[in-house]
């Protein structure tokens, strides 16, 4: 059956093993109680059967009856009581081992002594309760049955003249009994280190097996466990996400259900091992994915771990090293280049100032425009680390997007007809206010840019959406952008103008993430540029 690898919980309970659990000692119980009506039963049958042939004296023979129907009562009390689990276990034993003891010495004194040789009873009763005791409680039953069949003995010789030689044969059975009572003992020790070993080997490997589900379950990138024939045998998230496949619960399924471009790459990965590490695009989900076989042989099971790896994480996980690093460094060195750059530029200005040939300050010029863009590129890198410094607040964008176009129409001599305002009112946004700012006028610039410079060329539109979310739209009358251009749109320093630097989507990206807002391009219905700012919930209240 297939483990679609769903847990969300944290490790399960475990019992630890430093101890046996009480319960384990009832089944042994019954089956100890079990041989002990047998026994008795046995016994009974032989003596109500064969009573005249083996006990010649009629006392004899009722005693032995009598003892034997008691014990079958002893034994049907303990049974009784095992299942009412009542009271503890040792305590059970214990009386189970002494009804024993004094049956198979009064057995041994009605049936001449010990020429019946039924001490040897107590033998095997010793061995079980060492094995159901597992403890050393099993030599005190052993010293107990040896002066039991020792008085037993002794009073027989007194009333039944029986020979003194067979103290001996006497003595010789009960250190039989401490032999077996210590061997037994040893065997259960032995046992028990086994079993506590066992336990928390079984332990140490359910947390591993868990730690590992849990791990899988975790991974971004795809696992599916495959078997030889094709059969999925384990399915996380990731897989899902990247295949676009979500499979039903407790179905078995194939790995062509899955993804028939990764069922026939597994079966040529089958017959050649060479291949691997395959990139290829899923067709469902359009995802850049890395393929890679483990293969997995163990006993009893054939199969491979097929890994996706989703590529453009790693891309993107490579350009945020990247710009990292350059953020770091242009940090370091801002200072020293800007210097040089501010003197480069005033030295410009006075050659200019000073000289009136056309092509001396066409070079002039040349110089003023170069230095002014080498400044942008160090302002705008700068700015990518300031996702980190986000101070969000609430704020009214309907207030705050007619101030803001105001500011820009000043600052860059715009014409304010240029710019269409559509806003719904009072649509209060949680976001940080010059990041918002920066990125509004990082897109006004841009629509101004590729727009016709007419009026109402550029329009911003602020509307409610669902959930009470507000979204922004800002849009232009130009070409649009291709549609090649649009996967790489977002990239930094991706730009077709060579005056610009490439890094205002990036930067608008970025901090539109950090304020929990989505930028998005989607092509104008009149065939311009459509930027999108989807807003965040807010969170008032602690929603």
């Amino acid at each position: 059956m297939r483990d679609n690898l769903s847990l969300t919980g944290a490790f399960p309970a475990v019992r630890t093993a430093t101890s046996i659990p009480q319960d384990s000692h009832w089944r042994p119980l019954s089956l100890f109680n079990l041989y002990r009506l047998i026994l008795g039963g046995l016994l009974l049958f032989v003596a109500l059967a064969f009573g005249d042939i083996l006990l010649p004296m009629p006392y004899q023979q009722q005693s032995f009856v009598w003892v034997s129907a008691g014990y079958i009562l002893m034994v049907a009390i303990s049974m009784v009581a095992v299942a009412l689990h009542k009271p503890r276990p040792s305590l059970q034993l214990a009386f189970q081992v002494s009804v024993d003891i004094a049956a198979v010495a009064l057995w041994s004194y009605f049936s001449q002594n010990s020429q019946s040789n039924l001490g040897m009873l107590l033998l095997l009763s010793l061995a079980l309760a060492g094995v159901i005791s597992r403890g050393r409680i099993t030599l005190l039953y052993a010293a107990l049955a040896s002066i039991a069949m020792l008085l037993e003995h002794g009073y027989a010789v007194l009333t039944q003249d029986a020979s003194v030689a067979q103290f001996f044969q006497a003595g010789i059975l009960s250190a039989s009994y401490f032999a077996v009572a210590w061997f037994a003992h040893t065997l259960t020790r032995y046992a028990n280190a086994s079993e506590r070993l066992a336990m928390l080997r079984g332990v140490d490997l359910s947390n591993m097996a868990e730690a590992n589900r849990l791990m899988i379950q975790d991974m971004p990138d795809g696992v599916l466990v495959v078997d030889e024939r094709g059969n999925v045998r384990q399915f996380n998230p990731g897989a899902e996400r990247l295949l676009g496949y979500v499979p039903p619960i407790g179905v078995e399924i194939t790995l062509a259900q899955c993804s028939p471009l990764l069922e026939a790459l597994f079966a040529a990965w089958r017959q050649n091992k060479a291949l691997g590490y395959e990139v290829l695009r899923l067709p469902l989900t359009n995802q850049l994915v890395r393929v890679r076989f483990l293969p997995v042989e163990r006993e009893g099971f054939w199969g491979a771990v097929v890994v996706l790896e989703d590529m453009q994480r790693a891309q993107e996980q490579a350009q945020q090293v990247k710009l990292a690093a350059l953020g770091r460094l242009t940090a370091n060195i801002a200072h020293e280049v800007r210097n040089p750059l501010s003197s480069i530029s005033y030295a410009a200005e006075l050659l200019k100032e000073e000289g009136a040939d056309p092509q001396k300050n066409r070079l002039v010029q040349i110089i003023l425009d170069n230095t002014s863009r080498l400044n942008r590129i160090v302002h705008d890198v700068m700015q990518i680390n300031r996702r980190d410094r986000a101070q969000p607040e609430y704020f009214d964008l309907s207030e705050k997007i007619v101030k803001d176009i105001e500011a820009l129409c000043q600052v860059e001599s715009l014409p304010s007809t240029l710019f269409s305002l559509a806003i719904a009112p009072h649509c209060e946004v949680y976001f940080d206010r010059g990041h918002f700012e920066q990125i509004l006028w990082n897109l006004c610039r841009n629509a101004v840019r590729y727009s016709q410079h007419k009026d109402g060329s550029v329009q911003l539109k602020v509307e409610h959406v669902d959930e009470g979310r507000v979204l922004l739209r800002v849009i232009d009358d130009g070409v649009g952008v291709q549609s090649d251009a649009i996967p790489k749109l977002f990239e930094p320093f991706n730009t077709t103008d060579a005056g610009g630097t490439g890094l205002g989507l990036y930067i608008a990206r970025e901090l539109c993430e950090a304020n929990g807002a989505l930028i998005e391009y989607v092509p104008d219905e009149k065939g311009g540029a459509c930027f999108r700012i989807l807003f965040g919930l807010l969170k008032r209240g602690g929603v």
